[in-house]
């Protein structure tokens, strides 16, 4: 894995791109989910969204490498 990334001059983490593409998938899968009415079978809303999260992240970080 490439430790760092060169953008217009600017280097930055590897894993800060795919930080923002899964906060982005994370919103739209949320916002669809929202809108079917999924939440109203899940215990802990916040939980399920913040681990949504973790396993968008987590496959992306696992892809990269």
């Amino acid at each position: 894995m490439p430790r760092e990334i060169e953008l217009f001059g600017f280097f930055m983490p590897t894993l800060l791109p795919m930080f923002l593409l899964a906060f982005g998938l994370q919103w739209l899968l949320d916002s669809v989910l929202g809108r079917l009415g999924f939440y109203a079978h899940v215990w802990h809303p916040s939980l399920f969204r913040f681990s949504l999260f973790v396993c968008l992240f987590g496959a992306m970080g696992l892809f990269l490498y």
